[in-house]
């Protein structure tokens, strides 16, 4: 980060970092907790605000209602959290977050959108977040990790094409690869995997620069019933391909 302030941009003309505590469409790669930590270090030093774009790994999605609280446990707090789709169970809204001093700074009426303040949307995800917190969804993201973890890395013991399961809570990634030793990307055993997989009821989405890697984002309302049958036609489709 140092050497970017002397290559591209001094560290006087930025105003803010912005990283997803765990990546989305880049693989559903976590953040480390020490890289984090040195960040907001920077970050301090030289005046600048460290957002968390939670949009996809927000609301529940690692076992805490935001991602950037594991953050805050390890004293890396963010000065501004991004937020949107889960946040509205299927209606469309996003919102930013922040320190009441954050959020002042600006003067009245100077920050507006298209979609400010619709009703119907800020209903939404007000109910929605009631029902996670009265229904603890963040404890529901642990334990559909806990055994979703467990069979994927299972899977990963059995079949040499699995190169790495990672993640927090109910937000995995199975990377698929060529052979483990190499672990050089498999983006056409993932798109069969995919294909197949439709073919047998079961939805799946990859992400990753390669494109290799199987993104396990399931609702977190889904049954025992539903985990089991989706675990079991993932792996029935793994055999069907290799």
């Amino acid at each position: 980060m140092l050497k970017l302030f002397d290559e591209a941009a001094p560290a006087s003309d930025v105003a803010a970092i912005i990283i997803e505590p765990l990546q989305g469409e880049g693989g559903f790669i976590p953040a480390p907790i020490e890289f984090v930590k040195k960040l907001r270090k920077i970050c301090d030093d030289n005046g600048i605000m460290l957002i968390a774009d939670e949009v996809q790994c927000g609301n529940c999605r690692t076992g805490k209602y935001f991602t950037s609280e594991y953050w805050k446990e390890a004293g890396a707090a963010p000065d501004i959290i991004a937020t949107a789709k889960s946040m509205g169970a299927g209606v469309p809204i996003s919102a930013i977050s922040a320190r009441e001093e954050v959020m002042d700074a600006a003067p009245a009426g100077t920050i507006g959108g298209t979609y400010c303040g619709n009703p119907l949307a800020c209903a939404a995800a007000i109910k929605t977040m009631e029902i996670m917190k009265e229904e603890d969804y963040c404890a529901k993201s642990l334990h559909i990790g806990s055994v979703v973890r467990k069979a994927f890395e299972k899977m990963k013991e059995k079949y040499d094409i699995i190169g790495d399961v990672r993640g927090i809570g109910g937000m995995l990634g199975v990377e698929f690869v060529k052979d483990k030793e190499s672990k050089e990307p498999n983006p056409e055993f993932v798109s069969k995997l995919i294909q197949t997989a439709l073919q047998k009821g079961l939805l799946l989405e990859n992400a990753g620069s390669f494109g290799n890697v199987i993104r396990f984002l399931a609702p977190l309302c889904m049954t025992e019933e539903q985990m089991e049958a989706g675990l079991k036609i993932f792996e029935e489709s793994i055999l069907s391909n290799l």
